[in-house]
């Protein structure tokens, strides 16, 4: 079944078109995104667009961060506490790659 209004949403895509509004638009003549899952991607692009990241690549970088603070770590309690808690991270991001 068609829109009620689907002969003005024509007329006026129609309109646009002859009046020039999608000439040199962003994207022109490249092909559209590939889609994997089109149920999510409306929020694929909303998370992407907000700088959002995959959960494995967040655990990744914060494992990062804490190998070089251990680097530079000198106080023994400290260095007990970033490894207790880079073991934790190495568990997080081996269950994050499962996903």
């Amino acid at each position: 079944m068609d829109h009620p209004l689907i002969d003005l949403i024509n007329a006026r895509i129609a309109r646009a078109d002859a009046d020039g509004m999608f000439d040199n638009l962003p994207g022109a003549g490249k092909p559209l995104p590939r889609i994997d899952d089109p149920d999510t991607t409306v929020l694929n692009r909303i998370l992407k667009d907000n700088g959002a990241v995959p959960e494995a690549v967040a655990v990744a970088h914060e494992l990062s961060r804490l190998r070089a603070e251990l680097l530079e770590c000198s106080d023994r309690t400290e260095r007990r506490r970033l490894i207790a808690e880079i073991a934790v991270m190495d568990t997080r991001l081996e269950i994050a790659k499962k996903r």
